[in-house]
């Protein structure tokens, strides 16, 4: 696969995942300003709950179908090639055969806890509700799977857009026909049914590939086997994304859990810059690993420098800025800026963490990525249960930067073992970016009592930008890299 080929990729899923997020966090905004803290806790405690039973579905098959497929596609001649395309579809009609019933095994989880747990009848509801997205998401990531396989997010960069605006829009006349918890709920169900239809359809018109399940026992326990360490993995960091909200519903109140989601979903908005990046990067990872191994350090030590460019100002500056971030939304979210400042801090560790996790996985160390997060999911269990009942938020908040940075010291401690890694690259950028970032928040303090805060910020990033160009923290050929990346040619 080639350099262009990752940028371009990266372009497409950037863009998709930009506007995304943006309409996702405006979604946020206007929940957060209509729905009182308890509310909103309500209804993303219900979100975050059958969240965490999704993975039961697809049990790693999404990572193993992206890498086996984008092995297969690099060996294959030419784009016509019908065998890689047999090979695609022979794998994913396995696939449809494991996970039509472990999508009924889940829902059916979910609803047993549910009743076990004696959430009230409100949250049951919700949680009822929410499983349904969570059973049909999981199959349209499986379908987008296969096209990342094939080295193409451009479906999916349009798919998840679509998706995020359905939401919004049906949840925006919900929210003022005064509809209810329930009716945001089903507005996420839609929305979900629309991403499952359009990835099938897609998948059959664009690559010929139907979803029809098809029964091969040989090859499906080959495929559980080998996909186990994923599997284990994807639950372990399915819990740990989502064990701390349901921790705080239960060791403090939907209140907290409501205030907990104004940090929360601001590192969850940021998040599409190392998603997008590492989207494009795990088949490429795959690729050379399987055929040029001397890429591997180079690629990865570019997704470093990529990623500490831009994770280090944010950082910095939400940590400046917290309070009037805070404001945006009402009054009644106040307590969200300590717990903000401390999440927002490990932003940096969470972003490394995915071209990490990547290049473990791509190389075949799934295990050592099941390992760490299994050592990361006990930490932040015990962490959060000493520290909620005492701080609340505040206590959540220091679990997931602890944590976020015990994952990158494990994870980091592996790479160099796997591939020939020069580290003095980006330890050169890291103190450019560092004095950049001194300049920025320097800027941003002295600015924030006289100026509107998104006046503030573009000012600020505009110095950052200025300070390291100077420093030659990154060149007129990268900026250059990036804007080639967005053409069509």
């Amino acid at each position: 696969m080639k350099i262009n080929n990752i940028a371009k990729n990266t372009s497409y899923y950037t863009m998709a995942l930009v506007m995304q997020k943006v309409v996702s966090f405006a979604y946020f905004a206007m929940l957060a300003r209509t729905l009182s803290p308890e509310d909103l806790g309500r209804y993303y405690f219900a979100i975050s709950f059958t969240s965490i039973f999704g993975i039961f579905i697809d049990i790693g098959l999404f990572n193993f179908l992206t890498r086996e497929v984008a092995k297969n596609n690099d060996q294959a001649p030419t784009q016509e090639n019908g065998g890689k395309k047999a090979f695609a579809q022979n794998l994913l009609s396995t696939v449809m055969a494991i996970k039509i019933p472990t999508a009924i095994f889940s829902a059916l989880l979910v609803a047993m806890l549910a009743s076990i747990f004696h959430y009230s009848p409100v949250i049951k509801f919700l949680i009822y509700l929410s499983s349904i997205s969570m059973v049909l998401d999981s199959f349209a990531i499986t379908f987008y799977a296969v096209m990342r396989g094939f080295h193409n997010l451009k479906f999916e960069s349009v798919g998840v857009f679509i998706f995020q605006v359905i939401v919004f829009v049906f949840g925006y006349f919900s929210l003022r026909a005064g509809l209810g918890l329930n009716w945001l709920i089903i507005a996420l169900a839609l929305a979900s049914l629309f991403g499952f239809t359009y990835s099938a359809l897609t998948l059959y018109f664009r690559f010929g590939i139907n979803i029809r399940p098809r029964w091969n026992k040989t090859l499906m326990w080959s495929m559980m086997v080998t996909s186990s360490s994923f599997a284990i993995f994807g639950i372990l960091q399915r819990m740990y994304t989502y064990v701390d909200q349901v921790l705080l519903q239960w060791l403090a109140g939907e209140k907290y859990v409501g205030l907990y989601q104004v940090p929360f979903k601001i590192i969850f908005a940021l998040q599409f810059l190392p998603m997008a990046f590492t989207a494009s990067l795990y088949p490429a990872f795959s690729s050379y690993w399987r055929n040029n191994r001397e890429q591997l350090p180079i690629s990865f030590s570019r997704a470093v420098n990529y990623l500490l460019i831009i994770s280090m100002p944010i950082s910095g500056g939400v940590m400046i800025l917290a309070y009037d971030i805070v404001k945006i939304f009402k009054t009644e979210y106040v307590e969200a800026v300590v717990p903000l400042q401390i999440i927002i801090a490990s932003v940096v560790f969470i972003f490394l963490n995915f071209p990490i996790g990547s290049l473990l996985n791509a190389c075949d160390k799934q295990k050592i990525n099941t390992r760490n997060m299994a050592i990361g999911l006990a930490v932040s269990v015990i962490m959060n249960l000493i520290l909620i009942p005492q701080y609340q938020a505040i206590g959540a908040g220091i679990t997931i930067l602890a944590t976020n940075f015990l994952m990158f010291v494990l994870g980091m401690a592996q790479v160099v073992k796997i591939i020939d890694y020069k580290y003095k690259n980006n330890v050169l950028t890291f103190f450019k970016i560092l004095a950049s970032v001194v300049v920025m928040v320097s800027v941003a303090f002295a600015l924030k009592q006289y100026l509107n805060i998104f006046v503030n910020v573009a000012i600020s990033g505009v110095v950052y930008l200025t300070t390291l160009f100077a420093m030659r923290g990154f060149t007129k050929a990268d900026v250059f890299s990036i804007a080639q990346s967005f053409s069509r040619k």
